[in-house]
């Protein structure tokens, strides 16, 4: 399993094999139709939604607005509380701090909590390599790492399988990891469960090193929260006595009453609850209970970056519900594993290009894996413009992706592909900054229409292969309004 996607094609490649999969369109379908459905209507039962919507909207913009001065105050909160705070530039930075935390403590295995961001780095293959083994206890995330599989939606990463799947991966894998798999296992989620907390359960009573993310970090505080429905999360925060979380740096926000708003916007937008769970929270380390050793690893990887772009900084303030992606008719029939990313869908098309930018063949492709329907924005919690990030995007790659500096230059890296766009663009800029050019070709494609193709050829083939060229009237404006208007001179006639 990889959590890189290394040598991913563009996502049109690679979603052509999965809307092909009835299997796993079937999944999908099912899955995300079920999850919008609830959501739908617990959201329903808020009369403030919109209001709290647009107040974690502004808290979000305002911590990142300030997100200098809000990590300083988060550092001097956890290191009073008894925390160690490492600062990580990247992912590579991130995943040398965790194996050094590691090593230090003698271990050579770890329990992790379902984290985006240690999956954004390929924590697990990092350690693996330093012979350290990682035990995912998220019952989605241990499908997943059975079945030596990837991710693919933000909140249920095995949505792909169905229960016929799990059941053979927990029959033939979980013996490899520990304790096997119960003699006659069915596919009913009761016995899958139990097979699972029963395979679980030693992990969590042997281990003494714990791995984690946040959904948040107040900054006031020092606090960290993980939110989860399982209870497993608590297990690996609480009986370790060592705590490594990485946290990405946008996941801060001001104060402890903040989180009053996003306790009630996030668990109605994922899991469609009134209330979360099973809601962790803890400061440092105390003497009497929990962890006796708490490293607080900060991830930037790109969100600088991001945070730079006016436009494509708002992807920033997701906090992860993920239910952009149940509402995506491209995400339906694509699935996760198409945008070769941990962030799968519309969240994953805008984020995943602004944190390791367009240079790739599939980082170029994803402002295009969308319909701009705008369903995401209509659902996202925290009111994340999306299909504008997409456009802005979109123009980002057509122009030549995003600014590198070279020495004490910044620079725009040439565009790969796109150049008959861009040639065609001129074209028209060209031809419409010329009356007299525009008149004859429009006379020119009247008297030819006749023998203009239906669709167009070429290039644009994969998109206009099922969609006819509108037809070329048989006069153009400019002539029949000359021949209506006699040259009148009247006010808007052509010249």
């Amino acid at each position: 399993m990889s959590g890189t996607f290394v040598g991913m094609p563009a996502f049109p490649e690679a979603a052509r094999g999965a809307v092909r999969n009835a299997t796993l369109r079937g999944n999908l379908r099912h899955a995300t139709h079920t999850i919008r459905a609830k959501r739908a209507r617990a959201v329903a039962e808020l009369s403030d939604w919109a209001a709290l919507r647009e107040a974690g909207r502004r808290i979000k913009d305002h911590a990142l607005r300030h997100l200098d001065r809000y990590l300083e105050q988060l550092e001097e909160s956890v290191t009073a509380a008894g925390g160690t705070v490492h600062w990580a530039a990247d992912a590579d930075e991130a995943n040398r701090i965790v194996a050094r935390l590691v090593r230090e403590t003698g271990e050579s295995e770890a329990v992790k909590v379902k984290s985006m961001a240690t999956q954004e780095t390929g924590l697990n293959e990092a350690l693996a390599a330093e012979g350290i083994r990682v035990y995912e206890t998220d019952l989605a995330e241990l499908i997943v790492q059975l079945g030596k599989d990837r991710p693919s939606h933000i909140l249920v990463p095995a949505i792909h399988r169905n229960r016929g799947e799990i059941r053979d991966i927990f029959r033939s894998e979980m013996g490899a990891w520990g304790r096997p798999a119960p003699e006659g296992l069915t596919d009913t989620p009761a016995e899958l469960a139990e097979a699972a907390r029963l395979h679980l359960r030693e992990k969590f009573l042997r281990a003494k090193v714990g791995i984690s993310g946040a959904n948040f970090m107040v900054a006031e505080t020092g606090t960290l929260v993980v939110v989860e429905s399982e209870g497993n999360g608590r297990m690996c925060l609480t009986l370790p006595e060592t705590l490594i979380s990485v946290v990405g740096i946008e996941k801060i926000v001001p104060t402890w009453r903040d989180l009053e708003v996003f306790l009630q916007t996030l668990p109605r937008s994922s899991t469609a609850e009134r209330m979360n769970p099973y809601t962790s929270m803890w400061t440092g380390t105390t003497d009497d209970d929990g962890p006796r050793a708490f490293h607080l690893v900060l991830l930037d990887n790109g969100r600088t970056d991001a945070l730079a772009d006016q436009v494509g900084r708002q992807a920033l303030r997701c906090i992860r519900c993920s239910a952009c992606l149940n509402v995506c008719p491209v995400y339906e029939r694509a699935g996760g594993h198409a945008y070769g990313s941990v962030y799968p869908g519309p969240i994953g098309a805008i984020l995943s290009p602004q944190l390791r930018g367009t240079a790739s063949e599939i980082d170029a492709s994803l402002p295009y894996a969308s319909s701009l329907c705008g369903a995401c924005y209509e659902v996202c919690p925290v009111a994340i413009d999306i299909p504008e990030v997409l456009v802005h995007l979109r123009e980002r790659v057509v122009e030549g992706g995003p600014a590198v500096r070279e020495g004490n230059k910044v620079v725009l890296k040439p565009a790969k592909g796109h150049a008959a766009e861009r040639a065609a663009v001129r074209a028209t800029r060209w031809a419409l900054t010329h009356p007299a050019a525009l008149r004859s070709g429009q006379r020119l494609a009247s008297r030819t229409r006749r023998l203009h193709p239906r669709t167009l050829p070429g290039p644009g083939s994969a998109w206009t292969g099922t969609r006819d060229l509108p037809a070329v009237p048989a006069e153009p404006f400019r002539d029949w309004w000359q021949r209506t208007h006699g040259g009148t001179g009247r006010r808007g006639a052509a010249k």
